[in-house]
């Protein structure tokens, strides 16, 4: 089946019968065929008169062969054909010039088109040049006997069979531009759709990964100090009858202790209650520009939040009025000192030559150290644990080893609470950065965990 390209617009949900995709393409079609059938007919009387043959015959040879004319958009090849067969009985002018003009506008390939064009050119030209000749046509055969039969020959077949191809060709031309170009526009908005549930996704995905890093980051703020809190009120509670001095100190302790969790959380907040603050991260985030005290009114965007949380996290301070750099590897000491105040037995060992690192490494690994000791708080109080450093030449490795915790009934225990999250944000810090971590039980019944993280950047 050859197709017109007319139709293709609603392949797939045809309205019309059999072939036709509109009813008003079939009744355009019908009425064609008529005019074909009507004007084959007229002109088969003179055909059967020549012939020989009865009047009859050539009526209804004439009714059938302009009939084919309602078959142009599906065989308009088998059109054409026969409107050159029936040329030399000087029928069925209208079938050629609708079957060319179908035949150009199709998707045929052009050597066809252009055969069969050149076949009615040709048919044409003959039965024109022939009528001339014999007087069919009127005029003064006198006159320019020479010319005036190619001339009129040449004229009729040119008329016939040019300007029903070149506009078939030109609308089959448009119609398949056309076709493109609607065929682009769905494929555009098939990438736009594809584009904006993909950005959907990722931004699901950001706020999943802020909401994480948010939870983390307010982990590793209030939880290291909260249970050296608790475990300094268990010995307060444990030494104050027995050891008065050693209770205020214990005391003390547990008050510097609130006192910096207060401040840190105290700096968490005001980060995101402030104004100025929350407008800057706001526009970053994708807000739209909202700030000052109309930023105060609209939810915190999770992206603000995040930041204030790394902003927060990455500031140590030992008074309510003295704010200094976040966490860095030269406080370790004095991490490790704060455990030891609390009764842990820290032993603290750094390998290699000490140097600077990106402010994000040293971060990481002070966090590392830090859960690690709370967990051991938590897990294994009074057991005895061990604190490595290496410094190497393109890595820097850490790891916290406790030995099994004492009997359980022993004073120390504090029995703090667990939530669970502190390996996975430990692991998931390290991973951010490209390194390695690895936390298990030992074989002697205490724990381990150990991270290596690139000295780059």
């Amino acid at each position: 089946m050859t197709t017109t390209g007319e139709d293709r617009t609603e392949a797939g949900t045809r309205a019309g019968p059999v072939w036709w995709g509109r009813w008003r393409s079939a009744a355009l079609d019908a009425g064609l065929a008529l005019l074909s059938m009507i004007e084959c007919a007229v002109q088969g009387y003179p055909f059967a008169r020549d012939a020989g043959l009865p009047v009859a015959v050539g009526v209804v040879f004439g009714l059938l062969a302009g009939s084919v004319l309602l078959v142009r958009r599906m065989w308009p090849v088998a059109v054409v054909l026969v409107a050159i067969a029936i040329t030399p009985a000087e029928m069925g002018y209208l079938m050629g010039v609708v079957g060319l003009y179908t035949l150009a506008a199709s998707e045929v390939p052009r050597r066809i088109i252009a055969a069969l064009s050149g076949m009615s050119f040709v048919g044409v030209f003959i039965v024109a040049f022939v009528q001339t000749v014999h007087g069919n046509v009127r005029g003064d055969a006198t006159v320019g006997a020479e010319w005036f039969p190619p001339f009129v020959s040449l004229t009729m077949a040119i008329g016939m069979t040019a300007p029903p191809v070149l506009l078939g060709l030109y609308v089959g031309a448009r119609r398949r531009l056309m076709e493109s170009l609607r065929e682009r526009a769905d494929s555009l908005e098939r990438e736009l759709q594809l584009l904006a549930e993909r950005a959907e996704e990722r931004a699901e995905w950001a706020r999943g990964e802020e909401r994480t890093r948010i939870a983390r980051e307010m982990h590793d703020v209030v939880a290291h100090r909260v249970s050296l809190m608790v475990v300094h009120a268990a010995a307060l509670q444990a030494v104050a009858r027995k050891d008065p001095e050693k209770a205020v100190k214990n005391a003390a302790l547990v008050g510097d202790m609130g006192r910096q969790a207060l401040t840190e959380l105290r700096e968490m907040l005001g980060v995101l209650r402030s104004g100025d603050g929350l407008a800057s991260k706001g526009d970053r985030a994708g807000n739209g520009g909202r700030g000052g005290k109309g930023a105060l009114s609209e939810s915190v965007p999770l992206a603000a939040v995040g930041v204030a949380a790394a902003e927060a996290a990455s500031r140590v301070s030992w008074s309510q009025d003295e704010a200094v750099d976040g966490p860095c590897l030269a406080e370790l000491e004095e991490l490790v000192g704060q455990s030891a105040a609390a009764g842990m037995v820290v032993d603290l060992s750094v390998e290699g030559d000490e140097r600077g690192y990106a402010p994000e490494i040293e971060q990481t690994a002070y966090r590392v150290v830090q859960e690690a000791l709370t967990n051991v708080h938590k897990h294994a109080a009074g057991a005895k644990t061990y604190v490595r450093l290496a410094h190497r030449v393109a890595e820097i490795a850490m790891q916290v080893e406790n030995e099994p915790p004492p009997e359980p009934g022993d004073a120390s225990s504090a029995r703090l609470p667990s939530g669970g999250n502190g390996l996975v944000g430990m692991k998931e810090r390290v991973a951010a950065l490209g390194g390695v971590f690895v936390s298990g039980p030992t074989d002697a019944g205490g724990f381990r965990v150990s991270a290596v993280i690139p000295a780059e950047g």
